[in-house]
């Protein structure tokens, strides 16, 4: 029973990445499209009695390259025939080859098939492959906790999909979404008058609750996991409010402990969020004017005069790809002359270069008041943007320079927190 369910479901996952109802774009990625009056097959090609309308979600092979693209495209209908025989006698290093290369929100329907596949994400070899084969691609991950209960979604920019993920394992205390970094999730809380943290694989349910800082107060926090390493830290800076002047902590996954480190300047701070780029961490501060930088190699802050564009009324540091650090915010004194505009570091001159600007139109559709909030983060060379009163993100490719449009019900929640996500298994919080 477990062999042939497992054969069958096995074809079933190879058929949904050659699906006849998926559209392939012109760079290769691919998504998911209604079905239109096809009579659906089984695993195995057998026509079903039930011709209703289906869904059928495709995704390319994790061993490819994928890109974000805004555009649909229609391709050929293809029906492939699959053969028991042949799909029911693979070799269990085979189908380990094969199942390491679904993306990780369907691995999930797997469970239910069999004993071995229900255990299978804990197998060392399974986790072994799954960390070999190119990432998912980029994800964004919303998070919200209401009187009932939290509520944990991910976009997948690849598959173009919306999925729920489990969060019946937090605490009632895990409240805020501090960030996340190669495949682990940090939240922050009170716990009564205590102020906690903890980090967790949303996928694998894996949760640890880090000790108190020598410090403990609610602090600006960011997350950095090396994976190489398999270890993760997480750096604590001032004080959230900027009342005190604390000394930087940093917890090391490897000692379960966090160590003091220099205390940062005294400055006035611009925003809460930072920026890790180059084995660095970045605040702007308004006095002084420019930018403060941690070294964690060091444990050393220093002071980067760089200075803001003028007219810029709220901005955030965004950290990109090789080494590169952008500056996103609003620009301009009236309403009607405002724009959103981007900026890279030059590390030579130490000033701030535009690279590129959001077109009116959908400046106009993000932010339909002229005081109205934004959020802004990216990962490597994406960037989305989030407001409070719309129901949709936008993205934009600073290499590409192209701009499009996120919707779906998670994102419209008021009390959405939002972050760049990447889906992982085989991190692990020990």
């Amino acid at each position: 029973m477990d062999e042939t369910s497992s054969a069958e479901s096995l074809a079933g996952l190879t058929r949904l990445s050659i699906s006849s109802n998926t559209c392939v774009s012109k760079n290769g990625l691919l998504f998911e499209e209604e079905s239109q009056n096809q009579t659906p097959l089984n695993p195995f090609g057998n026509s079903n009695s039930n011709a209703s309308r289906q869904k059928v979600l495709k995704t390319k092979p994790r061993g490819f390259d994928e890109e974000t693209v805004a555009s649909f495209s229609r391709c050929l209908q293809l029906d492939v025939q699959m053969e028991e025989r042949i799909w029911g006698n693979l070799t269990e290093d085979l189908i380990s080859e094969v199942i390491a290369r679904v993306p990780p929100f369907f691995l999930f329907r797997l469970k239910p098939v069999c004993r071995r596949w229900n255990s299978i994400l804990q197998d060392n070899n399974f986790l072994k492959l799954h960390s070999q084969v190119p990432s998912h691609g980029p994800c964004l991950l919303t998070f919200s906790r209401n009187s009932q209960s939290p509520q944990c979604s991910v976009f997948s920019l690849p598959l173009k999909s919306w999925h729920k993920l489990p969060t019946g394992f937090l605490p009632e205390w895990a409240f805020w979404l501090v960030g996340s970094s190669g495949g682990l999730v940090c939240f922050s809380g009170f716990d009564g008058l205590c102020f906690k943290t903890l980090v967790c694989n949303p996928l694998t349910q894996q949760w640890r609750t880090l000790p108190s800082m020598h410090h403990n107060q609610q602090r600006q926090l960011i997350m950095v996991v090396d994976r190489e390493d398999k270890s993760f830290k997480v750096v604590a800076a001032s004080d959230i409010f900027g009342y005190r002047t604390l000394p930087t902590e940093v917890y090391d996954s490897r000692i379960n402990s966090w160590s003091v480190h220099q205390n940062m300047p005294a400055v006035n701070l611009c925003s809460s969020k930072m920026a890790f780029c180059d084995n660095k961490i970045y605040l702007e501060t308004l006095s002084p004017l420019g930018l403060m930088m941690y070294k964690m190699d060091t444990g050393c802050w220093e002071h980067i005069p760089a200075k803001f564009p003028r007219s810029l009324l709220d901005g955030y540091l965004v950290a990109g790809a090789q080494k590169r650090l952008f500056l996103v915010g609003r620009i301009g004194l009236y309403s009607t002359h405002q724009s959103m505009r981007i900026w890279e570091l030059d590390n030579v001159k130490m000033a701030w270069v535009e690279i590129g600007r959001m077109p009116q139109k959908f400046f106009r559709s993000l932010l339909r008041l002229s005081a109205e909030r934004f959020e802004c983060f990216g990962q490597d060379n994406l960037i989305c943007f989030t407001s409070w009163n719309q129901g949709k993100g936008l993205l934009y490719d600073v290499d590409k320079k192209t701009w499009s449009w996120i919707s779906g019900c998670a994102l419209q929640s008021w009390n959405s927190q939002v972050t760049f996500y990447e889906p992982r298994f085989d991190t692990s919080i020990c």
